[in-house]
């Protein structure tokens, strides 16, 4: 962790902040009804979890397209043919319901850590990326797990 630039690290840990408080709403009843009565509706529970998840998955489409560009023949075709997954999966996946966008976000995030890992051993993202990945992953598919499962 001590090799993640402390901007990204910043960044990324505050980036959370949606799905710990759509964890925490969900959890606790008294902080989702303070919620839909101070900011509203879709910033409680599972909604804003599966919202922003959404939001994310697409921002890590367009993250992975930038990593692409430092590929070159083949693997940079192969990595904007990939990077674009992550935001179809959002799209076409997260309509279903709250339990079923639920687990499809679990699923995209999961496939996203693949990716990072691919881009990371191909060396088109830098050396500290994947540690910073692996944590942000592991705190959302908590969150939205209590999302899903709560």
């Amino acid at each position: 962790m001590n090799d993640i630039p402390r901007a990204p690290l910043a960044l990324g840990l505050a980036g959370l902040i949606p799905f710990v408080w759509g964890a925490l709403t969900v959890l606790s009843p008294d902080l989702s009804l303070w919620t839909v009565q101070t900011i509203g509706p879709r910033f409680a529970g599972p909604y804003v979890m599966l919202f922003y998840g959404a939001i994310i998955l697409s921002f890590m489409s367009g993250v992975l397209w930038g990593f692409s560009s430092r590929l070159d023949g083949a693997r940079a075709t192969t990595g904007y043919v990939l990077s674009v997954l992550p935001a179809l999966w959002a799209f076409f996946m997260t309509g279903g319901g709250p339990t079923g966008a639920g687990i499809s976000l679990m699923v995209g995030f999961a496939g996203i850590l693949g990716l990072d890992w691919l881009f990371w051993h191909h060396r088109a993202a830098p050396a500290w990326w994947l540690p910073l990945r692996i944590l942000l992953t592991g705190v959302v598919l908590i969150c939205l797990a209590v999302g899903v499962f709560a």
